[in-house]
């Protein structure tokens, strides 16, 4: 079987998985009383979707996990490091889901808790990455030929973690409406599955493949109205996969550009936070963070989906344009 068909059966096959659990995970959750807490300071209008189930990213997880298979059938392993971080970082947000569910709040893990836990997991994955060779330390810049400065370890692994553990709470953050993170994070995973074939590296495509399936497969039960919320099960799992991605194929900056909503939603709170303690109180935004923002300027659900998602898919291409120079 070719690599190609190899890199189809996997997006196919992920949908299908994610679809079809979601017909049986959805009532179970129900049963379970696992429904979403609203923020307390969020948006009043949100107050309705309380109730709804959460912890749905478990959908696209067992979805992704088709790369195994598929992945082991190219002859690669590589992409089962990346797909590890992405389940430690699961892992970590299933405590969290687990502990909001149980004591029936919106807060779950202490920030303490999370971000030692997050900082373990980003350790653990770079220090994998090195001992198998598969972490580069060349500075790889999109549009530019030649790698820039070949990076020390000592500098480049604490900002490796750095990213990482930014990046996986900038998709968290992003995950505030429905069908949002993971509309966003679709374009992306087809732009790493493309990227990755690009390089040949097509046993690693085969993750990206599988899990741009399950979104898909996902997104029929979380577009609006949605019946199913991903959790922090979900949206951390789907961080670690695209910064997972990201270093695998040796392109963190790439986050740049194909992260582009991530980044504007994470300034968007940083913004607003600092510029109410400098004010005493003002805000910069009507909320944060910003999709909630365009919400209270009276834009629907669907509208911010379709601009978020729209203007990711277009710096994925652009993106993709930039490191068509490196295959």
């Amino acid at each position: 079987m070719s690599e190609l068909t190899m890199i189809i059966v996997s997006v196919v096959a992920g949908f299908i998985v994610s679809a079809v659990s979601g017909k049986f995970l959805i009532p179970a959750l129900r049963a379970l009383k696992a429904g979403q807490s609203i923020r307390e300071d969020g948006p009043t209008w949100h107050n309705s979707k309380a109730g709804t189930p959460t912890m749905g990213g478990l959908m696209f997880i067992a979805a992704s996990l088709i790369s195994i298979i598929t992945g082991a059938i190219l002859g690669c392993w590589t992409q089962v490091l990346v797909l590890a971080l992405a389940l430690i970082f699961g892992l970590i947000g299933f405590m969290d889901d687990f502990v909001k569910v149980k004591k029936k709040r919106n807060l779950g893990l202490t920030s303490k808790q999370k971000m030692a836990l997050q900082l373990l997991a980003s350790a653990a994955f770079l220090v994998a990455m090195h001992f198998t060779g598969n972490l580069s330390y060349e500075l790889r810049i999109p549009f530019v030929a030649e790698p820039v400065w070949t990076v020390p370890v000592w500098l480049y692994i604490p900002c490796a973690v750095f990213i990482i553990v930014g990046c996986v709470n900038a998709v968290n953050l992003t995950d505030g409406l429905d069908g949002l993170a993971s509309g966003v994070t679709s374009p992306v995973m087809l732009f790493f599955v493309l990227a990755a074939m690009g390089l040949k590296e097509y046993g690693i495509a085969t993750f990206p493949a599988a899990l741009l399936g399950g979104l898909g497969g996902f997104l029929l039960y979380n577009f609006y109205p949605a019946k199913v919320f991903m959790g922090d099960t979900g949206s951390l799992f789907l961080g670690g996969a695209v910064v997972g991605l990201a270093f695998a194929l040796d392109m963190p900056l790439v986050l740049l550009l194909v992260g582009i909503i991530y980044i504007i939603e994470t300034l968007s709170d940083i913004i607003q936070i600092g510029y109410f303690k400098l004010t005493h109180g003002k805000r910069f935004f009507k909320m944060a963070p910003i999709h909630h923002h365009f919400e209270k300027c009276g834009w629907s659900e669907i509208k911010i989906w379709t601009v978020f998602v729209g203007l990711t898919l277009a710096m994925c291409v652009a993106a993709y344009f930039g490191v068509r120079i490196w295959f």
